[in-house]
Formats: C-alpha cells, sequence, structure tokens
C-alpha cells in the first residue's frame, strides 16, 4: 500500500516533465533487481526499471495512458522507457545513468521513431553503438490483478510479460558491421554525471 505521504507525492507528478524532473533528482541505482514503483521513492533511488514503473504509476493518475518499451542491446545493459502519447505523438519519461537516454518530448510518429531516437545515445564503454530492438509497447496490468505499483516481489512477473511482447530489429541484416564507433568527445560528454559503479 502507498502511503499518504508517496501518494501526495504522486498527485503532484501531474505531467510527464514533472516525472521526468523527479527522476533525474533521484541518485542512480547501481543494485540489480526488479522492484516496484514504491520502491524509488522509499527508497530515494531508482535505475530505468523502478524509474519506468513510478512513472507509470504517475502517469497514470495524471489521465496519461503509458505503456512500457524494452530497449535491448548487444555487449551492453537493456533498458526500460516509459511511453506515453500527447496528441497522437510518443514521447518517453525514462530514468538513466546516462543523460542521453532519459526524456524525449512527445514528437514521434510511431514507436519506432521514438526507439531510434535513442540510438545514437546508446554505447557501451567500448564505444560500440549497441542498441539493436524494441519492444511493442506494453501496458502494464490493472494494480489490483498484480501489484507492480507496491510490492517489490511482482518485478519479475512484470519483466516475463514484458519478455514476451514482440520485440522488433533497429538494424538491417549486416548493418552492424557498417556502424561508427562513438566520437570520442561526445563519449566523454555522455559521462557527466554517470556513476561509474552503475556502467555495464
Amino acid at each position: 500500500m502507498w502511503t499518504k505521504r508517496e501518494l501526495s507525492t504522486l498527485k503532484k507528478l501531474s505531467t510527464p516533465e514533472k516525472v521526468q524532473d523527479l527522476l533525474d533528482a533521484l541518485p542512480y541505482r547501481c543494485a540489480d533487481g526488479h522492484l516496484s514503483a514504491r520502491a524509488a521513492l522509499r527508497d530515494n533511488m531508482a535505475h530505468c526499471f523502478d524509474g519506468s514503473l513510478l512513472a507509470a504509476a504517475a502517469l497514470r493518475r495524471a489521465g496519461f495512458l503509458p505503456a512500457l518499451v524494452d530497449l535491448c542491446a548487444v555487449r551492453d545493459d537493456d533498458h526500460m522507457i516509459c511511453s506515453f502519447r500527447w496528441k497522437g505523438r510518443w514521447g518517453a519519461v525514462a530514468k538513466s545513468n546516462f543523460p542521453g537516454l532519459r526524456f524525449r518530448e512527445p514528437i514521434y510518429r510511431s514507436v519506432r521513431e521514438l526507439a531510434l531516437s535513442y540510438f545514437e545515445f546508446y554505447f557501451n564503454m567500448e564505444g560500440e553503438k549497441s542498441l539493436r530492438h524494441f519492444s511493442k509497447p506494453f501496458t502494464l496490468p490493472d494494480p489490483s490483478a498484480i501489484d507492480w505499483e507496491t510490492d517489490d516481489s511482482q518485478g519479475d512477473h512484470i519483466v516475463e510479460l514484458l519478455t514476451r511482447k514482440p520485440h522488433y530489429p533497429i538494424l538491417a541484416v549486416r548493418q552492424d558491421r557498417m556502424l561508427r564507433p562513438i566520437d570520442r568527445r561526445f563519449f566523454k560528454s555522455q559521462l557527466v554525471g554517470v556513476n561509474l559503479k552503475g556502467v555495464y
């Protein structure tokens, strides 16, 4: 169950921008594991999974229809974003250790366009562009059926459900052989504020 204080915080997160501001203010959670939306507020830290659940819990209450999108990588961590729609266009709220993998304005015509907007910012510590697949948006079940909002034990179940969703390739066949490594100046710029303990 949410506490009164936690519910008060959720009610204040009435726009995607306000949700993102809160996620940006939270320290990055380096530990693995799939926790609840509540865990981010309770522990005052988050990674992409519990951050996305917190975003979904807040945006549902604000009248949006949030859906999780799984971004899958090679030789790198996967990433979870919470997508939303505004006037028919797609945007996203996200918690990440890296600044370029966070918020997206709702300007994208499709989920594929939204996923592609992360491509140039998605790289491993070897400077390799690593994003390869994205999932079909996953609308979370009602918390009365699966309590992903406050029960930490349900996180793995949500991951299992999301994994069953179709995933689509980013690249054409053998296109990965042609990718240019990340420019070193850009690489350094994207490490600003990064907690290196949480890097793949």
